[in-house]
């Protein structure tokens, strides 16, 4: 069964063994408003958690996607380059930015839950 924490940058990672799904929250695509741009980052790419992985654009802003947890990039999700709307269609599903293999599992427990990422984002 996979678990999905997030973090105070707003991104989520989703944990299906030692694979790790990243991506933006609902919150934060609706924050940068319409997505324009999308850069995601190469498989064998290695990342640190907290360090930068990704880039997203919008009208209004840019922003830099932050690794939730350290690993290895397995799979950039290529389909946002060519539709970076997804990311305000579907911000937590088929919009996920990458994937990678996880290096340190107790990263992945010192994230917050859904409901500490909700207290989190009422008190913005």
């Amino acid at each position: 069964m996979s678990e999905v924490r997030y973090t105070d940058q707003h991104e989520w990672v989703r944990v299906d063994g030692d694979t790790a799904t990243v991506g933006i929250t609902k919150f934060a695509a609706e924050q940068l408003g319409d997505v324009v741009f999308v850069e995601v980052p190469e498989a064998g790419r290695k990342v640190n958690a907290g360090g930068e992985a990704a880039v997203v654009e919008s009208v209004k802003a840019a922003s830099e996607v932050y690794a939730p947890v350290g690993g290895e990039v397995t799979e950039g999700n290529a389909a946002l380059a060519d539709d970076p709307a997804k990311v305000n269609a579907d911000p937590e599903g088929d919009a996920w930015f990458f994937k990678m293999k996880l290096a340190d599992s107790g990263e992945f427990a010192k994230l917050m839950t859904r409901a500490q990422y909700d207290e989190f984002v009422k008190g913005l």
